[in-house]
């Protein structure tokens, strides 16, 4: 049974899903849910048990490998990798994770697919690159978080080192393949040449920090914690209220008056330790025990649409579970519910829309193996040859 696709835009292209865990998979989602065809090679219970970090019906699987087909290879086996390489032949994009020298030992490496499909667009996901000193250390999107200089930058001043609450640096890698992925396959049509492309969750960590790296690179200052106050700007941050606590922003001289006029507290512009933007930022600590001696006496829901009229950016602060009940959210229908004949799950879907070729949650995650004799017919297998792989313990 052919694929049904999430979307129009990317159907033209067929991908080999060979990632674990969250980075390559995340990567792989993106193209998924924009109607390519992936098909996630996994090995065979009898290698090797599955070990998903939850089973394949929770949560976090169902969120990375919605859209998907599911096959199983043994790529220990010759006739596994052979089989592999079959695939390669009629395939556009290849994604992995493996250690550079698993990859190569197993000759499913770049040089050697690319003579078999010169125009195979091969993507590889490492923790810290596949050349360099640490090119062969297990990759951990904590470990990039602390060695791309995040959790310094995150928690309360003098708190200590503190990681994200997602995996950050392992999403960004992901993405930041996917994009990649995209621009080498545009360019494939202008070449009709494939190529390689390589990203570690190191890399995407330190692209992340955006202007706090430039901070560092291009006038030498070393980042603090500065909790929830943003890091060049006052006032901007948490201010509780009578029934928990908002974030405020603020920029520019005219957002400050319209902030104070909004919070029935003129007498703050006309403290001398607020007249400027440096001064506030210099005074903030004092500025942001002011503004909370407002807030607290108001409820969050009047705050927020009492500085939203006055042209103040202000929202409450959710838990998740408030998150997916707020109407705008629901308005713009990203909780997106995908239905099967035995299970119906509920997932985040795409956060852009296409007008044209939108995308939508169509499938949840495979079972091991689902489409495994389905697949292999589709690339020209017959009956016999995946009855003999099946017997050879490759399937």
């Amino acid at each position: 049974m052919p694929p049904r696709p999430a979307s129009k835009a990317l159907t033209r292209f067929t991908v080999l899903d060979l990632t674990r865990v969250r980075a390559g998979p995340t990567c792989v989602r993106q193209l998924a849910d924009w109607g390519a065809n992936v098909i996630k090679i996994e090995t065979p219970e009898h290698v090797e048990a599955a070990d998903m970090g939850g089973p394949r019906t929770g949560p976090d699987f169902s969120n990375l490998h919605r859209n998907k087909r599911s096959i199983t290879l043994n790529l220990k086996s010759p006739e596994g990798v052979a089989a592999l390489k079959r695939l390669v032949k009629r395939a556009d994009v290849l994604v992995e994770n493996y250690r550079p020298d698993v990859k190569r030992r197993l000759g499913i490496d770049y040089k050697t697919l690319s003579k078999i499909n010169p125009k195979l667009v091969y993507a590889s996901i490492s923790g810290f690159g596949q050349t360099g000193p640490y090119a062969t250390r297990p990759g951990f999107d904590q470990i990039a978080q602390g060695m791309g200089g995040l959790m310094s930058i995150t928690g309360l001043p003098g708190q200590g080192p503190v990681r994200v609450g997602i995996a950050v640096a392992d999403l960004c890698a992901g993405l930041f393949a996917a994009l990649g992925i995209m621009t080498a396959l545009l360019e494939r049509e202008k070449s009709g040449k494939g190529q390689q492309i390589e990203t570690s969750l190191l890399q995407a960590q330190i692209f992340m920090l955006d202007f706090q790296a430039a901070r560092w690179l291009m006038a030498g200052e070393v980042p603090k914690q500065a909790g929830n106050n943003h890091p060049t700007s006052a006032p901007t941050g948490v201010y509780r209220t009578s029934d928990g606590y908002i974030n405020i922003a603020t920029t520019g001289s005219k957002m400050w008056q319209r902030m104070c006029e909004a919070l029935d507290a003129p007498e703050l512009m006309q403290r001398p330790e607020y007249a400027s933007a440096a001064e506030r930022l210099r005074h903030r600590d004092e500025l942001n025990a002011d503004i909370e001696a407002v807030t607290v006496k108001h409820t969050s829901k009047k705050l927020v649409e009492k500085l939203n009229e006055a042209g103040v950016p202000t929202g409450p602060i959710y838990a998740i579970n408030e998150v997916f009940a707020d109407p705008q959210v629901q308005h713009l229908k990203i909780a997106q519910t995908v239905k099967a004949k035995d299970r119906s799950v509920t997932l985040v879907g795409q956060p852009v829309t296409l007008s044209r070729t939108p995308s939508k949650l169509v499938a949840p995650p495979p079972r091991l193996g689902e489409h495994t004799n389905a697949v292999l017919k589709e690339f020209g297998f017959s009956a016999k040859q995946i009855a003999e792989l099946r017997r050879a313990g490759a399937i």
